[in-house]
């Protein structure tokens, strides 16, 4: 028998008038600030469904915007997270995508530039109720919720590299709840997505990228 969470009824606690287009948009912004290191530069938004449509009146955007400054749903500051944005020097702009239709309803698209000029690409979807899922990074298909703590891991695929990753949760005594690997294709990049019971050291990253197939690992604390 499915059972529902008194969670899934009253929502979440939030700023804004819609579980989907401001607590879900302003989760998705959050993971991918989260994602790339809290240090942001410039971002772009591009929103797509009903995102497009309703952004401006039902504030996805102050959420969006919230989100990548690292406020979480109940954040007051969310209000007034543009005035916030240009006191801190982050550049940023929203575009509507109302050609691509093929998408879930509450999709977009973020393009960072961090503070140390790399790029991230993170496409998200809200999902009601305030949740969401990551459903692109950098343009390879994924699957990750932020309901746990995460390592994200950039690696070519390659023999060896899961073992490597499992050897440097389980030597830490941390206890895997999901383990995913996603890829372009055979020997090509891949992420690999370990969500787990518990919260992660940052020593782990050091850890991990001590395989030379593993080009880059982000720890996501939740």
């Amino acid at each position: 028998m499915s059972s529902i969470s008194v969670f899934d009824v009253l929502g979440p606690n939030m700023i804004g008038p819609s579980s989907s287009h401001t607590a879900g948009a302003s989760s998705i912004a959050y993971l991918a600030w989260k994602m790339a290191g809290g240090s942001i530069k410039h971002v772009d938004f591009t929103l797509y469904g009903s995102f497009a449509e309703t952004y401006r009146g039902h504030g996805t955007d102050k959420a969006l915007l919230g989100g990548i400054l690292g406020f979480k749903t109940d954040d007051t500051r969310i209000r007034d997270s543009f005035e916030i944005a240009k006191k801190m020097g982050v550049e940023f702009q929203f575009t509507t995508n109302e050609i691509e239709t093929d998408v879930h309803p509450n999709t977009v698209d973020i393009h960072i530039i961090t503070g140390d000029n790399k790029t991230l690409d993170v496409r998200g979807e809200s999902i009601g109720g305030g949740k969401c899922r990551i459903v692109k990074i950098d343009n390879v298909p994924v699957h990750f919720t932020g309901e746990y703590s995460a390592a994200i891991i950039v690696q070519k695929d390659m023999p060896g590299v899961i073992k490597h990753i499992a050897s440097a949760l389980s030597d830490r005594d941390i206890n895997i709840a999901f383990m995913r690997l996603f890829r372009e294709g055979k020997h090509e990049r891949a992420y690999t997505i370990v969500e787990t019971d518990s919260s992660l050291p940052e020593e782990l990253k050091d850890a991990i990228m001590e395989n030379k197939y593993v080009e880059d690992v982000m720890l996501v604390q939740i």
